[in-house]
């Protein structure tokens, strides 16, 4: 597959999550910094607050450092917990 093939449909999946009912485009003007260990998490925490998201859903260990922060406050749900939560 060549650049310019991977772009397209890169370009390609991106319009169509976009185009989703249920799907918001944000792109945060403050950048909280909350996540040290690994700084490129961090838009989406940025993404999450602006939006006032009820959680993140992830398995990447680094967001567990947001427990420790009381505000602002991002709940961060396994994928398995999310499972639950929305089974029930």
């Amino acid at each position: 597959m060549t650049e310019k093939d991977s772009s397209t449909f890169a370009d390609n999946i991106v319009r169509a999550i976009l185009r989703n009912p249920n799907v918001r485009l944000y792109d945060p003007q403050y950048h909280f910094h909350l996540i040290t260990h690994d700084p490129d998490d961090n838009k989406f925490v940025d993404c999450a607050i602006i939006a006032n998201a009820d959680y993140i859903v992830s398995e990447d260990t680094h967001f567990n450092s947001l427990k420790t922060i009381p505000f602002p406050s991002v709940k961060v749900l396994t994928l398995d917990l999310f499972l639950l939560d929305t089974l029930q």
